[in-house]
């Protein structure tokens, strides 16, 4: 199995298009925005608070993700802070790739939280209407990484294997001499989007059926305990 398409939906010149991989982050936010406005409403909130601070924790979301890439010291040829150190202005070149889940989830639930400062309102309450929203929207924006031929595993002998051009690989399965063309990776991609839906369905279930026996912060908390 590879991915079908090609990583970038729309061509718009030389050196910039429409990715597939940015089409599908976008779409799990709205997914899980939709969501989390959906249970503000039936708790008697206002929805718009999750609109407007969706905003807020966008953008802090991204500096995160990409702060946490920056300074990780990563193995297998990938970039980190070695080599950021020698090169600062590439911190900017964000288009080039690297993100980290992990700060972008910190930096979210930063901006939630300010936002929930600013408007008066509770920022667990928030935080809570949010985080199955979150796991989500990490469902959907797991198969950005498939279309990028990234977030594999080690070689597996599965059927649902991924094939992964020698391009596309890191050290040491870009040695084609022990790893030829044909070899198949486990789809970790996949992995983490099927346990993401399955986290959804759970934390959703539990906010929905438990709530009058929940405190405030328990569905995010569940959250956190559940990715990790």
């Amino acid at each position: 199995m590879k991915p079908p398409v090609d990583p970038i939906l729309i061509h718009l010149g030389p050196n910039f298009g429409i990715h597939w991989y940015g089409l599908l982050i976008v779409t799990g936010v709205l997914l899980g925005a939709i969501y989390a406005s959906w249970r503000a409403r039936m708790d008697g909130e206002n929805p718009d608070h999750v609109w407007n601070g969706q905003v807020a924790a966008i953008i802090l979301a991204i500096i995160g993700a990409r702060l946490y890439h920056v300074f990780s010291e990563t193995r297998g040829g990938m970039i980190g802070w070695s080599y950021y150190r020698e090169n600062p202005k590439e911190i900017l070149y964000i288009w080039q790739g690297g993100l980290g889940i992990y700060g972008a989830i910190i930096g979210g639930i930063l901006g939630v939280g300010l936002y929930a400062w600013y408007a008066r309102l509770r920022p667990l309450r928030w935080l809570d209407y949010g985080a199955p929203g979150l796991a989500l929207g990490q469902f959907v924006g797991r198969w950005g990484n498939f279309v990028n031929q990234e977030l594999y595993g080690p070689p597996t002998n599965r059927p649902w294997g991924l094939i992964i051009d020698p391009a596309h690989r890191i050290a040491p399965y870009n040695d084609l001499t022990k790893y030829p063309p044909d070899t198949l990776f486990h789809p970790t991609f996949l992995y983490e989007s099927l346990w993401c839906l399955l986290l959804f369905i759970v934390l959703a279930v539990i906010a929905h059926k438990l709530k009058d026996r929940l405190v405030e912060g328990d569905i995010l908390l569940g959250y956190i305990i559940g990715y990790s």
